[in-house]
């Protein structure tokens, strides 16, 4: 039986990848696709690890030869999800996490509607700055106009987080973690497919948890919006929440 397919998605420096980092040591039976690029490597990043590094050729040539499932271009690099990762994940019946750009999780809702689709915001944009500034001083340089292309580009990516089933702010990186995993638990109850070791009680918080992250539901929503000078009206109603014995 193939398993659930998560998309989770971020604005450049929102904390995204220690989420998914952290989530991974939780979390049993998630496979995590390993993105190709383009661009070089960051600071201690390692081939294999955080991407797979490859030429513009190379990569040309995967898209030729319809080797990703999904692929953009991303200030100047691009990036592509391989499409082989979904294929085994289906075949060992795994969920599969794809770490992807907001462009990617449109290709993929489209041609798979039922991918489960979280979206990561930071609480503001000087907290974003911030985490931008110091992740460029662990790379070895911090160039301002890099910076600000970036905070730019979360301002325009934020706007898409009305397409995301799930909305994470995160401020509290504990807090964050266990939004994110009450998610991914309570997306495998819907299916029926029981937690090692969940009791009842156990079920009934993850699924209070995961509520608060659904779409139309996320406490602080309009403020966070705000703060990157978008409108409170572009919050959605609520939505109805989730039980868990199905919607």
């Amino acid at each position: 039986m193939a398993g659930i397919l998560f998309l989770i998605s971020a604005p450049s420096g929102s904390g995204k990848s220690t989420l998914v980092n952290q989530l991974r040591s939780l979390v049993d039976g998630l496979d995590f696709s390993i993105s190709y690029t383009t661009r070089a490597p960051r600071g201690s990043e390692q081939d294999g690890r955080e991407y797979h590094f490859v030429s513009r050729d190379q990569f040309l040539a995967m898209v030729e030869g319809g080797g990703f499932l999904e692929h953009a271009e991303v200030f100047g690099n691009f990036y592509g999800t391989p499409r082989e990762s979904l294929t085994l994940a289906a075949q060992h019946g795994r969920d599969l996490l794809l770490d992807i750009d907001v462009q990617g999780a449109d290709q993929v809702r489209q041609s798979m509607p039922d991918a489960v689709s979280i979206f990561v915001l930071p609480p503001n944009p000087e907290v974003l700055e911030m985490r931008l500034r110091n992740r460029s001083r662990a790379e070895g340089s911090v160039a301002d106009d890099v910076i600000e292309r970036r905070l730019a580009k979360a301002r325009s990516e934020i706007q898409n987080y009305r397409q995301y089933r799930y909305i994470l702010v995160n401020n509290i990186l504990d807090k964050a973690v266990a939004e994110l995993t009450a998610i991914v638990k309570c997306e495998r109850l819907k299916r029926g497919v029981p937690e090692n070791g969940s009791a009842a009680g156990d079920s009934m918080h993850l699924a209070d948890l995961a509520q608060r992250c659904r779409q139309g539901n996320v406490n602080g929503l309009e403020g966070v919006l705000r703060s990157f000078g978008l409108g409170a009206q572009m919050r959605l109603p609520n939505q109805q929440l989730f039980q868990p014995d199905g919607e």
